[in-house]
């Protein structure tokens, strides 16, 4: 046997049949009620997210979610299969990714490190010309 059941407009718990109270504004528009709580929480404009006791502020407010069952992640085999891109081929690449390696990197940065330091030490003087024009 299947029980129809409402939800209140207020708290959002269920009412099964028999239970609760209905209310019809002047406009026409029908409210249900699980309790005279609700009822009277709703006559005096109180917010349902804001008391904590609502599914709206359990749901908002992430409680009781212990509860449901989480989704399970499934993990994918990442391909490692290397394809060219347009106008490069794999090895071109294979070698650009050896030069962005960090051992790489730090050897071509002490390079031209070296380079600058000897330029300016063979042209210290000319350097200096600029700065007192």
């Amino acid at each position: 046997m299947v029980v129809r059941t409402q939800i209140c407009n207020f708290s959002g718990f269920r009412i099964y049949p028999g239970h609760g109270s209905t209310f019809v504004r002047s406009d026409g528009k029908v409210f249900v009620f699980a309790s005279l709580k609700c009822k009277s929480s709703f006559h005096m404009r109180r917010k349902p997210a804001s008391l904590n006791w609502t599914y709206i502020y359990r749901r908002l407010n992430r409680k009781g979610q212990e509860e449901q069952e989480k989704k399970r992640t499934r993990r994918r085999a990442v391909k490692t299969v290397q394809k060219p891109v347009e106008g490069a081929s794999i090895e071109v690449l294979r070698a650009k990714r050896q030069s962005q390696r960090p051992q790489v990197r730090t050897a071509a940065r002490a390079a031209a490190l070296k380079e600058i330091k000897t330029r300016q030490q063979s042209g210290g003087a000319g350097s200096g010309s600029k700065a007192k024009k």
